[in-house]
């Protein structure tokens, strides 16, 4: 049987003491970036694994944190690869929990944890009462992402819709002129965001707009929207606020005969797989829901260990740029 590797291994293939080690994934006693660096590839390449239960008995600490997330949330898995990728790099384990229907039995399940004695933190991606929460009187750091609102839609750094402006300008330049947008519903902050962004940027770059349609998020809605429009505004440049309405427009372009580029020059939102495989391919906004799971337990271990939390501002948004929008002349 192979014998797994042990921390004086990790100090070994370091370079370091292997006390530094432990301080790393203890997180008590600060080591200088370089070195904890080098101590983290070295786990990593060795595969190592803290025995917790050991750790707990020395230092009286669980190595266990817990995140609770919403009932419903839209590629959860990534959120939790990020957390949990973080909380190995911390030298954590990771605990998943759901948050039940409404933001009160979510308060109760978060209070709960943090009380139980079981974790030394909680992280929690869904609709809480942040203030009963968060008011120091819990036996441990509870931090709430501020990426949802109090019914799990996108929120926070969700709404950033900065993007929105990249893609009327690209699509300015490869020749169109008139534009329409068909967004989502008016009560989620993201729609309502990027509606907003669009405006701004048609009247900016001195261009015509045909309107901001309110959808559902679903297909018909981007369909609709394309199937009832007047032959005459063609070529015509979509910005829609996420891939399935986008799909919908191209399907009812198809159908009434118009070049996707060229009539029509589209783009969506959340880099859904089907984009890439769509003919042509869908040009939209990549949300980086890893780096939303990392960032919380980030936050969440610099709680833990009295640290000054990184606050640098990092955009999740990316365009991912394909056929989709391409020369308005192509037709």
């Amino acid at each position: 049987m192979t014998r797994q590797p042990t921390s004086r291994d990790v100090a070994r293939l370091a370079g370091v003491a292997q006390a530094t080690v432990s301080h790393v994934l203890t997180g008590r006693v600060n080591v200088a970036p370089a070195t904890r660096a080098r101590v983290l590839r070295a786990i990593d390449e060795l595969g190592y694994r803290p025995n917790l239960a050991a750790r707990s008995m020395r230092t009286r600490r669980t190595g266990r944190l817990a995140v609770v997330l919403g009932v419903v949330m839209y590629r959860a898995t990534d959120v939790l690869a990020g957390a949990g990728a973080a909380a190995r790099e911390a030298g954590y384990v990771l605990e998943v929990h759901d948050a039940g229907p409404s933001a009160a039995s979510c308060t109760e399940r978060v209070v709960e944890l943090a009380r139980s004695g079981s974790f030394e933190g909680v992280v929690v991606y869904a609709p809480v009462e942040v203030d009963a929460v968060v008011d120091g009187a819990l036996a441990c750091p509870v931090v709430v992402s501020d990426e949802f609102d109090a019914r799990t839609r996108p929120a926070g750094s969700f709404t950033d819709a900065s993007a929105v402006r990249t893609l009327v300008e690209r699509l300015a330049d490869a020749g169109y002129r008139r534009f329409l947008h068909v967004g989502g519903p008016a009560d989620h902050a993201a729609a309502r965001s990027r509606r907003r962004a669009y405006l701004e940027a048609v009247d900016a770059l001195g261009l015509e707009s045909l309107g901001a349609v309110e959808g559902d998020w679903g297909g018909r809605a981007g369909y609709a929207a394309v199937r009832d429009l007047p032959g005459a505004v063609r070529p015509l440049g979509l910005v829609a606020a996420n891939d399935l309405l986008a799909a919908g427009a191209v399907r009812a372009a198809r159908e009434r005969g118009w070049a996707v580029p060229g009539d029509l020059g589209v783009s969506g939102w959340d880099d859904m797989d089907m984009g890439r495989f769509m003919t042509p391919s869908l040009t939209t906004v990549a949300v980086d829901r890893v780096g939303i799971g990392r960032r919380g337990v980030r936050r969440l271990v610099a709680e833990i260990d009295g640290a000054e939390p990184d606050r640098s501002d990092v955009g999740v948004m990316t365009v991912v740029w394909r056929e989709s929008t391409g020369d308005a002349t192509a037709s």
